[in-house]
This record gives C-alpha cells, sequence and structure tokens, in this order.
C-alpha cells in the first residue's frame, strides 16, 4: 500500500445492538441535512451534490453558495453540537442530545429562517422502508453521544484510506462521500463507459435518480454501518453492471466474502478492526475487489490506473 497508511491509534470496536437506537436517529437527521444540501447545491452527476463529508469534527456539507453568501452545517460529535455558519451572520448552534426528529426538524429550520436562509425540501425520508415525515417522527428520539462519536471515528479511519485508495486511479473517481440515504461512506471508480439502465429497486427512490446515478460502468466500495436486519458494520464493493464472472474472482483477505443475494463482496468491519494492520487489510480489500471488478467487465486498466 501506498504511502504506508497506519494509525496511531486503534480503530474502536463497533457494537451494532448499543449504537442501534442512536444510528436510527442520527440516520433521520442527517437526510434532514442533506435534504437541505440537495435542495441548495447546483445538480452534479450521480447525485454528487447532495453528500456530506467527513470533518475534524463529525460531518459536515461543505460550504454551499446561496443567494450570494455561503452557509454550511455540521455535525460536531466532540461538543455535540449542530453548528450552522454562514458568511454574514454569527454562528448558530443545536444540542445534539436525545430528541424527537421532529424536534431536530423543527429547530433546525426555525434557525435556517432566522438568517434568512428559507430552504423547502421534501419532508419525509429517501432509502427506508418507513417514511415517516421528519416533523411527524416522534419514534426515533435516541441520542448517546459515546456511540455517535465512536461511529465517527470509524469512518473517520475509514476515509483516511479510502482517501489513499482514490488517488491511485487516473480515470473518473468521486470524492470520498458520505451518502445520507443508506448511510454509507462510499467512493467509486468509473471506466468511462456508459452502463445499461439500472432496474432500480431501492425503496423511496425515485427511478430516474437511480438510473442516472448508475448511468456509468461503476466499481463502488464503501463502509455501512449496519441495520436491524443484518446488524453488523462492513465494508463492500460492488461492480455495475456484474459481469457473470465476478463472484469467482479471488480477492483479498481470506475473510472477504461474496454474498450472492446482494451481488457484493464485503469485508466485516470487526475483522479489519482485530487486524494488526487495520489500513492494508482495507486496503487490501478495496484493491483486489476493484481488480476483480475490472478484469471482469474487461476495464482499461493500463490507461486508467497510475500504478498499473
Amino acid at each position: 500500500m501506498k504511502n504506508s497508511l497506519t494509525s496511531p491509534s486503534p480503530w474502536p470496536e463497533l457494537d451494532f445492538n448499543q449504537m442501534k437506537d442512536t444510528l436510527e436517529t442520527l440516520h433521520q437527521w442527517i437526510q434532514i441535512v442533506g435534504k437541505i444540501r440537495l435542495k441548495t447545491m447546483p445538480w452534479q452527476n450521480h447525485s454528487w451534490h447532495t453528500t456530506l463529508y467527513i470533518s475534524p469534527g463529525g460531518y459536515s456539507t461543505h460550504g454551499i453558495p446561496y443567494e450570494g453568501r455561503i452557509f454550511q452545517i455540521d455535525f460536531d460529535f466532540i461538543k455535540h453540537q449542530l453548528i450552522i455558519r454562514c458568511s454574514d451572520t454569527e454562528d448558530l448552534s443545536m444540542d445534539l442530545s436525545s430528541r424527537t426528529v421532529a424536534d431536530f426538524y423543527g429547530e433546525l429550520f426555525e434557525k435556517l429562517h432566522s438568517i434568512g436562509l428559507n430552504v423547502k425540501i421534501h419532508p419525509k425520508p429517501n432509502e427506508l422502508k418507513e417514511a415517516i415525515p421528519f416533523k411527524e417522527n416522534t419514534v426515533n428520539a435516541t441520542y448517546d453521544p459515546r456511540a455517535a462519536n465512536t461511529l465517527w471515528q470509524a469512518m473517520l479511519k475509514a476515509n483516511e484510506v479510502f482517501s489513499q485508495f482514490r488517488s491511485d486511479f487516473l480515470g473518473k473517481t468521486s470524492p470520498v462521500q458520505l451518502f445520507w440515504g443508506a448511510f454509507d461512506l462510499a467512493v467509486s471508480r468509473f471506466s468511462g463507459e456508459a452502463a445499461p439502465l439500472h432496474p432500480g429497486g431501492m425503496p423511496n427512490m425515485p427511478l430516474e435518480l437511480m438510473q442516472e446515478a448508475y448511468s456509468r460502468e461503476v466499481c463502488s466500495a464503501g463502509f455501512w454501518p449496519g441495520s436491524p436486519d443484518s446488524p453488523q458494520a462492513v465494508f463492500y464493493s460492488y461492480v455495475y453492471p456484474t459481469p457473470a464472472s465476478y463472484p469467482e474472482q479471488k480477492v483479498l483477505p481470506d475473510q472477504a466474502f461474496y454474498s450472492p443475494e446482494m451481488g457484493e463482496f464485503f469485508l466485516k468491519y470487526s475483522d479489519v478492526q482485530s487486524s494488526p494492520n487495520p489500513e492494508k487489510m482495507l486496503y487490501d480489500f478495496l484493491s483486489s475487489t476493484y481488480a476483480a471488478a475490472a478484469n471482469a467487465a474487461n476495464w482499461d486498466r493500463k490507461q486508467l490506473e497510475r500504478s498499473y
């Protein structure tokens, strides 16, 4: 692995059952903030204008141009605050604590409107089976500061490895992005060729958005913290469209496996976390699953890779 990525501090352990309720509440909150970015940023291919980013304190929208100003919304999991910064006003903040989604939604938009940021969003979550309107959601109301901080610390570790992996590709590649729909941190590489229309199938996600997102041949990898149906954090990698020989490709490390049901390779976060060298294990997974995709799909690797 290039630059010998290492970490002076251990990767945190993640216990899905301990962070489940916080994760579900936080997922709703980042959807609200993500939708604000979606409505105010100029359109960019594959919905890249909608995503959040890992920051020194948590998650961030980064700067958003708006009516001659620029604003930014940050989740701070050290101070446990949501911070709104605008180029012509003082900072505003909200406490991150156990509170309903409805309460979070109401206070956030009240603060935005107070400084002239009159943004309107689609008021329901996407990519979730139950799309309770945000202002009516009193079900999700748990925030454990330790759980939120630990999840961010895990993403912070993954973000560094993803960023190094991204740098080795000469073709079109995405930033390292936090997609609020599924709550996954991801990075994607593209062959440059058009892909067949995606069939869709994601709950509460318009078909045309899915088809545009997968309009080009792509290999994506990422980190996902889990769900009640699959209660463990994992790293994943997939290619679209999926070649017939893809599942039989050899990948690293030995703990990685292919899921026929999902059509993806997976590596458990716990295997990476407990490894003597987590960064190398994860980098090997990213590199080998990309190679599996590129070889099976006959990508022009000599033209696409810096190190080929």
